[in-house]
């Protein structure tokens, strides 16, 4: 059986992009499940702004057509892409617009984007630092949970004990006192008033 050929496509230009850092590290760790990976640039496939006039007057720039072949000779393809005002950026639509645009003979318009898996990923340092906060926010409110369930039932026990809360845990642990019937903490629920973060859409 022939290996998995993989297509990386990075959807930024831009030096020092985390997105095209990402890319590269996908690129190796394909590679090292034996997939057969190539990382290419959207630098090396300059295209103009996709333009139906510029199309019918000039005909398929060459770039467009090496770039859908290229995806073609793949099995799948994964795009590692920047967010661009809740979109993907211009550099990887006017890609995407004009290979769907390419066509060999006996193929139809955009048929090589049909024959093939493809998936996408991107990075962002704003959200993960974003995430990150709202992950320790949430890790925060946990405990706190925690702690006033625990609170209620130890007062729950002291009550059906005849005993008051003196604020001492080591006397608590000496008296021993079980209660009957401990109001039941189920941990897996998630807190109730732990609100998931707010997604932002740039």
């Amino acid at each position: 059986m022939a290996a998995l050929k993989i297509l990386v496509i990075p959807g930024s230009l831009r030096t020092g992009s985390f997105n095209a850092r990402l890319a590269a590290v996908a690129a190796k760790e394909l590679a090292l499940l034996d997939v057969n990976v190539t990382l290419i640039s959207l630098a090396d496939y300059p295209l103009p702004i996709y333009d139906g006039d510029l199309e019918a007057k000039s005909g398929m720039p060459a770039n467009a057509a090496n770039l859908k072949r290229m995806i073609g000779s793949h099995h799948g393809v994964l795009i590692i892409t920047p967010e661009y005002n809740a979109s993907v950026p211009p550099l990887l639509k006017n890609a995407i617009d004009w290979a769907t645009r390419a066509r060999d003979r006996n193929e139809t318009f955009g048929q090589v984007f049909r024959d093939r898996a493809f998936a996408i990923g991107a990075a962002s340092e704003e959200k993960i630092r974003r995430a990150s906060r709202a992950d320790g926010a949430a890790a925060d409110s946990g405990a706190r949970l925690r702690r006033e369930r625990h609170s209620k039932t130890d007062g729950a026990v002291l009550r059906r004990s005849g005993l008051r809360r003196n604020g001492s845990a080591e006397r608590l642990r000496r008296c021993r006192v079980v209660a009957r019937n401990p109001a039941p903490v189920d941990r897996r629920r998630p807190a109730d008033d732990v609100r998931p973060h707010e997604a932002h859409s740039y």
